[in-house]
């Protein structure tokens, strides 16, 4: 990723500011904020804002004075046990806005969850800079032959350079042809004095799905860890799970705490249904079990057992 020279001016001007306050801050995300984390090969992501931190959550579930309690330990038995049983609405308390550059198609997907206040970039306004995402190699794989929105192994040789070739030709083709259709390229100059540019909302319909676009992503604490839970997951899609994980690593940095709780009970932790509690017991019991007569379907067999790290009870 590069920034050009008016982005990292901008940076720097806006992490040189400094503002006295009485609300709560989290000096380790202060440390990062307004900072461009880049992904992918053109992409980043920013915390641009933030209101609360843990003690703010400990408040909110206490609906108390001040800053939560003097006592770090309590204040953490608190949010593991508002984590542990599901108590969200003072995670809402706190929230968070990010500045995300990544390519159309992923944010189609994220844009799945609708519980964020979004600003994109407007191509009906601006014109889109001309990058565009181009899987590095590993990550050029085939469809999955058991899971239809997974993908199977990578592809090599001629096959991957004609597929690689193939998507930067056609971002290339499509891209030189909206400039031409705006009678404008993208750095601001025009194509041809006499000729008249057909409108920005319509040139920008041509473009590949793997241009880049940006916006402002802002959400509060509680559907921020939604989205990771799902999104950082190993199933979940390269592209999208990159952004995902430098988000953990930014919630690390602003609520520590929840940050702990979060991955041992929602990312570490495993749900299990009636049935499966049954099936666990008598494990744990030494009894023999009998998947035919569990009453669970194959599926969720095999995703019990392999919750619990136990492979040689897998169905094949």
């Amino acid at each position: 990723m590069k920034l050009t020279k008016e982005q990292a001016l901008n940076i720097k001007e806006q992490q040189s500011q400094s503002y006295k306050t009485k609300r709560v801050t989290a000096p380790d995300l202060e440390k990062i904020l307004y900072e461009a984390i880049p992904l992918l090969d053109h992409g980043f992501i920013r915390v641009i804002d933030y209101m609360g931190d843990d003690s703010s959550i400990v408040q909110a579930a206490r609906v108390s004075y001040g800053k939560g309690t003097k006592k770090v330990s309590t204040d953490s038995g608190l949010i593991k046990y508002l984590m542990r049983h599901w108590h969200s609405t003072p995670f809402e308390m706190c929230e968070i806005k990010y500045h995300v550059k990544l390519p159309i198609f992923i944010a189609r997907q994220w844009i799945r969850h609708r519980t964020a206040n979004v600003n994109e970039y407007s191509a009906r306004y601006s014109i889109l800079d001309k990058e565009f995402y181009l899987p590095s190699p590993e990550n050029l794989a085939a469809q999955s032959t058991i899971n239809r929105q997974g993908r199977g192994n990578v592809l090599e040789g001629e096959r991957a350079e004609k597929v690689l070739s193939l998507l930067k030709n056609d971002a290339q083709q499509t891209y030189d042809n909206y400039e031409l259709m705006l009678n404008e390229r993208f750095d601001g100059s025009i194509i041809d004095e006499n000729d008249v540019g057909l409108a920005r909302e319509l040139a920008r319909m041509n473009l590949t799905l793997n241009t880049y676009t940006q916006w402002y992503w802002k959400t509060d604490l509680l559907n921020l860890m939604n989205f990771l839970r799902l999104r950082a997951d190993k199933h979940a899609q390269y592209e999208i799970r990159t952004y995902a994980d430098a988000m953990l690593e930014t919630l690390k940095k602003w609520v520590p705490i929840t940050y702990e709780a979060f991955m041992d009970y929602r990312v570490g932790g495993t749900e299990v249904s009636a049935k499966g509690k049954i099936i666990i017991k008598k494990l744990i019991d030494g009894d023999k079990i009998d998947y035919e007569k569990s009453g669970l379907s194959k599926r969720e067999w095999n995703e019990l057992m392999e919750s619990f790290d136990m492979k040689s009870h897998i169905i094949k």
